[in-house]
């Protein structure tokens, strides 16, 4: 096979993933039509057994790595085998390029100095809405590289958020603040603005506004700050900002979670959630627990049977249906949600 004159012929010898960094479980990238109908021949090909997956134009599996190509154009790579087929398989002969280790080569600003903000407990009954920030630089993102900073939302053990929530909190040059909103403040902001997503607006607003406070911390100073689009309107979050902030580029995407500082602030905001959902249930004597379900009305119930209705708000989302349900009241009508 002819090697493109792309690919780097030193990564083709050993192929090692640069030193220090821990060896990829995922990859994911965007093909056009032609790296993707080379890359379904190569699945389709016997090696692979093939399986559906919503939404995937085709997908196989084997005993170390998962291969599935989706009809959006991205293809997801995972499983201990990644790295192999990375770079013996999908970059000499789809890619036909060397990207595995060399992200930053092809995408310079992802070493940009940059805030990344995210929240937690937006969709729990119970417990506070805390929203956290997290300066990066080159160096807090090199120290990053083996720790397993990824989403919160893909990390399944409150203990392992735990653990890398202290790896971030303790890296050298990371400069980090979260707003915790309690139950009860929570409930006031709902009341006045009538939207989650002013409340959201507001904890990202003071959250940049907190670590602008600290930029002499920050070296080289931050050129923007990313966020998850939560809002159909952008302007919800720009208008929010105070005057520090406004001097900052904002950047609003959907998936902000995949860039490293937003899912550092992703894990921080969910370990504070976490420690203090604990608290609240260890003040109350009753576990409350995550998420919005029928397990979390059956807990709702029991609270209000120990401490009263008058007591849920310190403890709860109020403008959550459960709410309603746990109080035995009619729930109020469905709105239909149109995008604007």
């Amino acid at each position: 096979m002819e090697i493109p004159r792309t690919f780097p012929a030193r990564r083709l010898a050993s192929c090692p993933v640069p030193s220090g960094v821990a060896t990829p479980t995922s990859y994911t990238a965007k093909l056009n039509d032609e790296q993707a109908a080379v890359l379904e021949r190569l699945v389709r090909d016997g090696t692979f057994e093939l399986r559906e997956v919503p939404y995937a134009r085709f997908s196989g599996t084997r005993p170390d790595v998962n291969v599935t190509f989706y009809t959006s154009g991205k293809l997801v790579v995972q499983g201990k085998g990644t790295q192999d087929f990375v770079q013996f398989v999908l970059e000499p002969q789809v890619l036909l390029e060397a990207r595995l280790g060399y992200e930053t080569l092809h995408n310079p600003a992802l070493l940009d100095p940059r805030i990344g903000i995210d929240e937690s407990g937006k969709g729990d009954f119970f417990g506070p809405l805390c929203i956290a920030g997290a300066y990066v630089n080159a160096s807090v993102l090199e120290a990053w590289r083996e720790a397993g900073i990824r989403d919160s939302k893909r990390i399944t053990s409150d203990a392992q958020i735990a653990r890398i929530a202290e790896v971030i909190r303790h890296t050298p040059g990371c400069v980090h603040n979260v707003v915790a909103i309690g139950p009860e403040a929570y409930n006031r902001l709902y009341t006045k603005s009538r939207s989650v997503n002013r409340v959201l607006a507001w904890g990202h607003a003071r959250v940049i506004e907190n670590l602008l406070g600290q930029k002499h911390r920050m070296h080289p100073a931050p050129v923007r700050a990313i966020s998850d689009q939560f809002a159909s309107d952008k302007a919800t979050v720009a208008t929010a900002l105070m005057s520090l902030g406004r001097e900052l580029e904002l950047v609003q995407r959907h998936k902000a979670e995949e860039d490293a500082a937003v899912a550092a602030a992703s894990i921080l905001a969910r370990d504070e959630f976490v420690r203090r959902l604990k608290r609240l249930s260890e003040e109350f004597g009753l576990p409350l627990p995550k998420g919005a379900s029928a397990a979390t009305e059956d807990a709702g119930r029991a609270f209000v049977a120990r401490h009263g209705v008058e007591a849920l708000p310190k403890v709860a989302k109020m403008h959550f249906r459960n709410s309603y349900r746990v109080r035995g009241l009619p729930e109020p009508p469905k709105v239909e949600w149109k995008k604007k």
